[in-house]
């Protein structure tokens, strides 16, 4: 492909790599440490929020939020949760795998993101105990009005932010700050790359002690001395040597190392400028794509700034997007399914869930959407070989 989802592993390449290579030699330690814990504190600040905890993938941080509200009693086996029907699969998985309900909310072809309207209908006949919601492709929903609903509804609202790093919200700020907690997933194609890893943030002192237990086999090692006190007082652990190997609660290896820590480090600092870049290249490649009748156009008048993680693309009907598929693949750029569709269409769904609600917006975008790269590295060549393949043929 002459324009692939990505160009580069990381930004400013060859440096990284050199720095990341100088590192490993000097290092004392490489699993997670001093870098990880630094990374934490950044990312939080970065995201102005109290705590980070640093996870191996976005994926493991998913599960270890559904994890720390079961220990913390806020969640339990039965309890229905609803989550965005447009979304990736390890957002869906741990729900099912810890033994809760996951109950699809439609989102807006509009927006690619569930709203305020979708959340009101779902309620209307399912009681729900949480919302898992995702913030595709870099746009957002109305969280604001979302998170008055939940809170009106005495629901837990929760965040995947792992395509929407950046983006900041007319009213209230930047995603991922809505929610009790929100992940983040520094994979290798996302806004910023670690080449695994992922994050939680949470303002909630509660919930990321608990993570830091879940996120190492439930020790208590990562707490801070007043916190593995409590906890040893609480249990009757008389000494540092039983404390060792004392387990305090349900937990999993889901630790970094410190080279994703050094990593997430130097990447950060790139972060707001590749930010502006992705909205740039949306905003001159999407003056093309609303000229074209055979494409649809997408609300973002409540985006301040749009953090767009990659192009996406609706077309009015299953044919069109056929034809403008073939067309990008001809013209060298690569092109992908919108995320998972609906993803109740997934065989892994189909096969654990027995309750499918219908979700047109879902499946209009599963049926005539697509994406290709937008990436910071982008090249005006590049830019407009994408302009052209979304001109009408």
């Amino acid at each position: 492909m002459k324009i692939p989802l990505m160009k580069c592993a990381f930004s400013h390449e060859e440096e990284t790599k050199r720095k990341l290579a100088e590192f490993i030699i000097s290092a004392p330690r490489l699993s997670m440490d001093k870098q990880c814990a630094m990374f934490e504190k950044e990312f939080s600040t970065y995201q102005g929020q109290r705590d980070g905890i640093f996870f191996n993938s976005g994926g493991s941080a998913n599960l270890a939020m559904f994890q720390a509200l079961k220990n913390l009693g806020l969640l339990k086996n039965g309890d229905k949760i609803g989550f965005s029907a447009l979304t990736w699969s390890t957002n869906l998985m741990p729900i099912i795998q810890l033994g809760m309900e996951p109950v699809a909310v439609d989102c807006d072809s509009h927006t690619l993101n569930v709203m305020s309207h979708n959340l009101k209908k779902r309620l209307a006949d399912t009681k729900l105990q949480a919302l898992f919601i995702t913030n595709a492709l870099g746009f957002a929903g109305d969280l604001d009005e979302i998170k008055n609903i939940c809170h009106e509804n005495k629901m837990l609202l929760l965040e995947d932010n792992c395509e929407a790093l950046g983006t900041e919200l007319k009213n209230g700020g930047k995603t991922g700050t809505f929610g009790g907690m929100a992940s983040f997933s520094f994979f290798v194609a996302h806004h910023m790359s670690t080449v695994e890893g992922g994050m939680i943030c949470t303002d909630n002192s509660e919930y990321a002690e608990m993570l830091r237990i879940v996120r190492a086999n439930g020790w208590d090692r990562n707490l801070t001395p007043a916190q593995q006190e409590k906890w040893r007082a609480r249990y009757g652990v008389g000494s540092e040597f039983e404390a060792k190997y004392t387990f305090f609660d349900l937990g999993f290896n889901l630790r970094p190392n410190e080279m994703t820590g050094f990593l997430g480090r130097s990447q950060l600092k790139y972060l707001p400028e590749n930010v502006i870049k992705r909205q740039e290249h949306y905003l001159r490649l999407e003056k093309t794509m609303l000229s074209n009748p055979d494409l649809l156009g997408f609300t973002h008048d409540h985006i301040k700034l749009l953090s767009n993680f990659a192009f996406p693309v609706m077309c009015k009907s299953m044919e069109l997007r056929e034809k403008y598929v073939s067309i990008f693949e001809k013209a060298g750029v690569e092109a992908r399914p919108m995320i998972a569709g609906n993803i109740q269409k997934q065989p892994f769904y189909k096969k654990y869930v027995s309750k499918l609600y219908e979700l047109p917006g879902a499946d209009a975008v599963h049926d005539c959407g697509f994406y290709c790269g937008n990436c910071p590295e982008l090249n005006d060549e590049e830019l407009n070989i994408i302009a052209d393949a979304l001109r009408k043929k």
